[in-house]
């Protein structure tokens, strides 16, 4: 199973500090789990031109392939100005319609205020059903408050982290015997 962690934007290190964390509880408690991490400030990705993803070269080409060969993505974004940042926008427009048919995506966000909590919601969860993924319904809201110096100091929030990491990989092998049943239907 691989499992890909999308640290959604290209400033700031609340969602960085959080994805660590995650990650770090899916190393503990899955260690048979490939997981990856994808720092979108750590690639110079390019602007979507509309060209198939397999067509692009470089940090672009390889955030994308790597997004597609995925089993289950575990997104964490900020909010901005009541929005999802740009950069995670751009990953969305550079895969294909379909990209996450057959993947299991969760979610957690950082916001400096309790009023973007619908945001995930109202602007990312209909975006992901759109590229036809399975999405863990819950998703982590995390505000500034749960942070002190780069670290998660609310254990709610951690206990929610890591049962967002156990949803994460009952539903991806779940669908995956799933998938693998009804394709033992067909003789080909």
């Amino acid at each position: 199973m691989k499992i890909v962690g999308l640290s959604g934007s290209r400033v700031g290190s609340k969602t960085r500090t959080a994805m660590d964390y995650t990650l770090g509880i899916l190393a503990a408690k899955y260690p048979e789990a490939e997981t990856v991490l994808l720092d979108l400030a750590d690639y110079d990705v390019q602007f979507s031109d509309g060209r198939n993803y397999l067509e692009y070269e470089g940090d672009t080409g390889y955030v994308t392939r790597t997004l597609m060969e995925a089993d289950a993505i575990i997104i964490g974004t900020p909010i901005f100005q009541a929005s999802i940042p740009a950069t995670l926008k751009n990953i969305f427009d550079l895969l294909p319609v379909n990209a996450f048919r057959d993947k299991v995506v969760s979610l957690f966000v950082t916001a400096g205020s309790a009023k973007h909590y619908l945001i995930p919601e109202l602007q990312l969860k209909p975006i992901l059903a759109y590229m036809k993924a399975q999405l863990v319904q819950t998703f982590v809201f995390i505000e500034e408050q749960d942070f002190y110096r780069k670290e998660i100091v609310n254990d709610d929030v951690r206990l929610r982290l890591e049962r967002l990491v156990e949803d994460t990989v009952i539903l991806t092998e779940t669908f995956t015997q799933i998938r693998e049943a009804k394709e033992a239907e067909y003789d080909f």
